[in-house]
């Protein structure tokens, strides 16, 4: 049985049943993770009604609580998003401000409740700008506590001026299987060993 548990927040701006490219990735994320005994759960924020804002609660009819309850038990956060005009879809970055309100808890020993936590990024796109996209969201994951592992990321973009969408791809490429390999092997690793011995107390 799986021992650890990773959560893949999928950030495309379609809802089920529309096939979606950051799904696809996201479960080639999980497929790797099993191999090194994670379970992973994945979730597609636009099938649900996220409200904007910065607290884990905005009210009526708001479904974060939810998808927040399920993010704060697992051991590995993935968030997979889009590129849409260079940038993170506008559902990765509602997700991300949610998260912001983690920093008003702590544990008994000071620490944000995040801290202690694997956080990884997958992006696709038919145009450029993933680095770009990794390198904002792994900042603002570790922002809130997130630990990054080694070559934590993986991501797919169509040659400049492109047209096709991962789903398309006849196969995946090697470099993209070999980097997805890479960040499921390196964040179970960082998981087993942050569980095992915690950060140091913030109090």
């Amino acid at each position: 049985m799986a021992d650890l548990v990773a959560v893949a927040l999928v950030c495309s701006l379609k809802a089920r049943p529309d096939a979606s490219s950051s799904e696809t990735i996201a479960q080639h994320v999980a497929t790797e993770l099993d191999k090194h005994d994670v379970s992973t759960q994945i979730i597609r924020i636009a099938d649900f009604d996220v409200k904007p804002g910065v607290e884990t609660n905005m009210g009526n009819g708001d479904d974060w609580p939810e998808i927040r309850a399920q993010v704060a038990v697992a051991d590995i956060l993935l968030i997979a998003t889009p590129t849409w005009m260079g940038h993170m879809s506008s559902i990765a970055q509602r997700v991300l401000e949610r998260l912001d309100a983690e920093l008003s808890f702590t544990d008994s020993e000071g620490r944000p409740g995040m801290v202690g936590k694997v956080a990884t990024v997958a992006v696709v796109g038919n145009e450029d700008g993933a680095h770009k996209i990794v390198a904002d969201v792994f900042q603002a994951l570790n922002d809130v506590g997130y630990s990054i592992p080694a070559q934590g990321c993986t991501y797919w973009n169509d040659e400049a001026m492109g047209s096709r969408n991962y789903i398309d791809l006849p196969a995946v490429p090697d470099p993209v299987i070999s980097t997805t390999a890479a960040l499921a092997r390196n964040a179970a690793h960082l998981a087993r060993r942050l569980r095992g011995e915690a950060y140091p107390p913030y109090a």
